[in-house]
């Protein structure tokens, strides 16, 4: 049986001009170790188990950003679906030795994902714990486009939610939008609602993501979508924002600018605990989630 249910998040990596700073920089933050891969790709494990990769570009023109992977065990019979869907297929499958096939692709709004058909590799071996995975959300503007692209291609069922969060003027302008994570807990993930605009307009709705055949809501949600507003400038493109989870949001968030990452997002307190967006000492930008409890008894 496979580790990972169809369509769910199943691994992350990031794409670097210098593979080295990026270990130095990941190891220091999160604690990571790592162990080369082929070529010039490394193998991330926090507390011995794998969590992410970091590779280095072949082609300088790539982004410097984090990757998603959702799990298939049909990589082929996917690809016809973004296809038929209105998405875009950037690679098509190719197998990664013995370890599994992965493809690229982009949904109708232009955020690049990827596609995971375990061989000898399911994913990460552990994540929704501090140094590793925990949440992922698509930021779009075509979010009338992005909805059914996800519940065709995926069976994603979605549950909306309305609230507020941070004002744009928290934000740096060429930070990302700023919605909500899942919880970094295994028995409840979740987002927070999406923020106000800058004139105080009603609340932008986010959009969580449920696997097939679960009851839609909170403590299924494997993933979200948030829309990006006006408050941020028109060429910020649609985008995938990876969170990891961490015991102390405020301390992260200081190592990281001392290891010279920057801060996009302050850190601030959401319903799933306190989060950051941030960005390494190399530009690729994620998020940092502290669940409700800890113990510096932030809520």
């Amino acid at each position: 049986m496979a580790v990972f249910a169809r369509s769910a998040p199943c691994w992350v990596d990031v794409q670097l001009p210098d593979l080295e700073a990026g270990k130095r920089f990941y190891g220091e933050l999160f604690g990571w170790t790592f162990r080369a891969g082929e070529g010039p790709y490394a193998d991330a494990f926090s507390g011995g188990k794998l969590v992410a990769a970091l590779a280095a570009k072949q082609d300088g023109r790539m982004p410097t950003a984090w990757g998603i992977y959702f799990a298939t065990d049909d990589i082929a019979a996917s690809v016809a679906r973004i296809r038929e869907a209105g998405g875009q297929v950037i690679t098509e499958p190719v197998r990664a030795g013995r370890a599994g096939v992965l493809a690229q692709a982009a949904d109708p709004g232009g955020a690049v994902f990827g596609l995971w058909q375990a061989g000898d590799r399911e994913g990460f071996q552990k994540q929704n714990e501090p140094g590793s995975f925990c949440w992922t959300e698509v930021h779009t503007r075509q979010k009338d486009r992005v909805d059914p692209f996800y519940e065709t291609v995926f069976g994603f069922q979605g549950t909306d939610l309305e609230a507020s969060g941070p004002e744009a003027s928290d934000l740096e302008a060429s930070g990302p939008d700023a919605s909500g994570p899942g919880a970094a807990r295994p028995d409840a993930s979740g987002p927070e609602a999406a923020r106000t605009g800058p004139d105080d307009s009603p609340p932008v709705g986010f959009r969580m993501w449920s696997p097939a055949g679960t009851e839609p809501g909170p403590d299924t949600a494997v993933g979200g979508r948030s829309v990006i507003t006006d408050a941020f400038p028109a060429e910020l493109p649609s985008y995938f924002l990876n969170y990891f989870a961490v015991e102390d949001c405020n301390r992260t968030a200081g190592n990281a600018v001392r290891l010279g990452g920057r801060i996009s997002a302050p850190p601030f307190d959401i319903p799933y605990g306190r989060m950051a967006v941030l960005q390494d000492d190399q530009g690729a930008v994620f998020a940092v989630l502290q669940p409700p409890v800890s113990e510096n008894g932030a809520e």
